[in-house]
């Protein structure tokens, strides 16, 4: 029995230092082992779409001059503009259509024809379009108050700018995957919203001011133009007041909220419109863009810093671009430090700027050397920084796991929505597998972000060695697999033309 009790005693005493091994020795997690892939940054300038130095295409209905395919392939090169003194890659056209002669009747055929010539022209040049209707662009002078330009100013009433919009929604329809976006247009001289012969006039020639009716007036055509465009595109506006009072109503004030994360990107039509200055630091307001233009019960007066601050956290999820207009405003519009012009499109999020217009604006930035960077850092530039990989092979039919740290080194974010994905290709069949990486590059924002990349492969993925490749193709299946309207990262030897894919430079194993 002593020797029972005996054994007994040693037995629990073992298990219990077996238990007090456990829990002094815990078993250890053991990452497993990764490789990281350092990226080495590019400096050059080279061409991607939707962003960057626009070329300007404007034409006459009654004279019509269609875009010219080879014309546009070249202004994707590297070119001078018109009047300029710098040299740039174009990927975007800045279409203004002149609908003279139709301020009282329906657009003809020939007309809508000649619209739709011109989206399969930049369609095959491989560019997109930002679009523009109005009715006039000359400014007549005579004995009124602003001397150079005088009513009548020769834009279209409402009922027939809802019936012309109603006629090109067809078209805009069906040709949304070469417009980049929409400029509202149509009411007032070179569609710009001011001086108008209908829709109010807030010059010294007018009230100088805008009533209930004329905000009430133009909110039903930009309301008829977000209609007619897929909800996948953006309008831009010329001030910020005309989307607060869209939005808020004829009465909105200045301190109307913009836009944030939790409501960017909805497709609602808040999230869809956009801003194009047409005169960009050109006088300490920017000729009446950030005006409060008042209302029947309010007067017209500078509204600046609101203003300003309002657009420049509404265009960090919206469409942001325009033209200079005034050299006058230096050294505030010069590079710095002695001007502003950078830290004023970052602020803003510029995406594009008119290369023509005004060039003795823009030929200060080349003169002064601030142009090289503005070129590339206009809209989005996708640097990456580095990778860490899984360095064992991996099984297929289970999930792929890695990160990117990337940089937007650009003033903005794609404002059009499109597919980021992970291509492994078989690097000895050249079979490539696609998968669709969760993220929306719309708000992959100015600085540092690390994009997390989760899939799961295909179970009957063939073994062997996979080479890693980063698409981020256009939305539109027409355009996806074509290379030139594919995003190009801003690394060395990562880029395939012929595939428009950029390498990850690295190697994975699948077993």
């Amino acid at each position: 029995m002593k020797k029972f009790l005996s054994g007994l005693v040693l037995g629990f005493a073992a298990i219990a230092l077996m238990q007090c091994n456990k829990i002094g020795n815990p078993v250890i997690y053991t990452p497993p082992a990764t490789d990281t892939v350092v990226y080495t940054l590019s400096n050059d300038d080279f061409a991607n779409p939707e962003r960057g130095f626009y070329h300007v295409a404007e034409t006459y209905v009654s004279n019509y001059e269609s875009l010219d395919v080879n014309q546009m392939k070249q202004w994707r090169t590297q070119e001078k503009p018109g009047g300029g003194n710098y040299q740039f890659y174009s990927t975007l056209v800045f279409r203004n259509t002149i609908l003279d002669g139709f301020t009282s009747n329906e657009l003809t055929q020939d007309v809508l024809d000649n619209i739709k010539n011109d989206f399969t022209a930049a369609r095959d040049a491989g560019v997109k379009l930002i679009i523009r209707f109005c009715y006039t662009i000359t400014a007549k002078s005579g004995a009124c108050p602003e001397g150079f330009i005088c009513p009548k100013y020769g834009d279209a009433p409402k009922d027939i700018v809802l019936q012309h919009i109603s006629q090109l929604k067809p078209l805009l329809q069906e040709n949304s995957d070469v417009i980049a976006c929409m400029q509202m247009g149509f009411i007032g001289t070179w569609g710009e919203n001011y001086y108008s012969d209908y829709f109010g006039d807030p010059s010294s020639n007018g009230k100088g001011k805008l009533t209930d009716k004329n905000w009430s007036d133009k909110n039903e055509v930009l309301k008829a133009l977000l209609d007619a465009l897929p909800q996948s595109r953006m309008i831009q506006v010329r001030t910020p007041q005309m989307k607060q009072r869209y939005v808020y109503g004829v009465d909105a004030p200045t301190s109307s909220p913009a836009l944030t994360d939790a409501n960017s990107f909805d497709g609602s039509d808040a999230a869809r419109i956009g801003f194009h200055n047409d005169c960009f630091l050109s006088s300490p307001n920017d000729y009446g863009t950030y005006d409060d233009y008042g209302n029947s019960s309010s007067p017209r007066t500078d509204a600046y810093t609101i203003l300003h601050a309002y657009a420049a956290a509404d265009g960090k999820y919206t469409v942001v671009g325009g033209e200079t207009c005034d050299d006058t405003y230096s050294p505030e519009n010069n590079c710095e430090t002695s001007g502003k012009a950078q830290t004023e499109m970052a602020n803003l999020h510029y995406s594009f700027l008119n290369s023509e217009y005004n060039n003795d604006v823009n030929n200060d930035w080349q003169d002064e050397g601030c142009m090289d960077a503005i070129k590339k850092n206009l809209g989005y530039r996708f640097v990456l920084r580095d990778g860490v990989f899984p360095k064992e092979p991996v099984k297929a039919g289970t999930q792929l796991s890695f990160n990117l740290d990337i940089e937007n080194a650009g003033y903005a974010s794609p404002y059009n929505a499109r597919p980021v994905q992970l291509i492994m290709r078989n690097k000895t069949t050249q079979q490539e597998f696609v998968y669709d990486i969760e993220t929306d590059i719309r708000k992959w924002f100015s600085g540092l972000f690390t994009l997390s990349v989760k899939v799961v492969m295909d179970n009957d993925m063939p073994t062997g060695s996979y080479a890693l490749f980063l698409n981020m193709p256009d939305a539109a299946d027409n355009l996806s697999q074509r290379p030139e309207y594919s995003i190009r990262l801003a690394n060395e030897n990562v880029w395939e033309d012929a595939t428009g894919y950029n390498s990850l430079k690295k190697t994975i194993s699948i077993n």
